[in-house]
């Protein structure tokens, strides 16, 4: 098995978004699964369950791209909140959105 590349923000926005209160970890599997589980319980007290996909806002579109198993994995998914995020503060929007 390959070692998976990891985005050079990646820890930013794991450190964003733990310091915002939610819990983070940190997804190795490969196989197209996104780099970050997120749990996350807003001020109504709701919680909610995102997976997020970390991508490198600094780098050009064209290395941003979903790989091929990213993309499979993005068009099959059926359950709750997935998205890309390419900064610390697309993060946090995102996870304070919910509320």
């Amino acid at each position: 098995m390959r070692a998976r590349r990891v985005d050079e923000n990646q820890q930013e926005i794991v450190d964003a978004l733990r310091n915002a209160g939610a819990t983070v970890r940190v997804v190795t599997q490969g196989e197209g699964i996104p780099d970050l589980l997120v749990g996350y319980t807003g001020p109504s007290g709701v919680g909610h369950t995102l997976l997020l996909e970390v991508k490198d806002g600094n780098k050009p579109p064209s290395a941003r791209k979903l790989t091929a198993a990213e993309e499979k994995f993005f068009l099959e998914w059926t359950g709750g909140i997935l998205a890309i995020v390419k900064s610390p503060q697309e993060a946090l929007d995102l996870i304070h959105s919910l509320d």
